[in-house]
């Protein structure tokens, strides 16, 4: 059984941008990017590599560090489906 997973992405720093809201498409994971998938389906927000993975302690929020910037991920639900493919590990 596969996770749809809708989430929070704020940038974090000098120049926070507006929250990126949307399904995860791809967890995050060192090395790789994140890629998070827009509600009307045709648009995506990628980040740059994965350096560092932060979680907080009993809660789904996680502080990730990218090549170029930093990011607070915030997982809003989580619905189990059959046709979809993200999970946060």
């Amino acid at each position: 059984m596969l996770r749809v997973v809708e989430v929070v992405l704020r940038k974090l720093g000098s120049k926070p941008g507006r929250p990126v809201v949307g399904r995860l498409v791809r967890a995050p994971r060192r090395g790789a990017v994140v890629v998070i998938e827009f509600p009307d389906g045709l648009h995506e927000y990628v980040t740059t590599p994965v350096r560092r993975i932060l979680r907080v302690a009993g809660q789904e929020v996680y502080y990730l560090q990218t090549t170029n910037s930093r990011y607070r991920l915030e997982v809003r639900r989580g619905a189990s489906t059959t046709n979809e493919s993200s999970v946060v590990r």
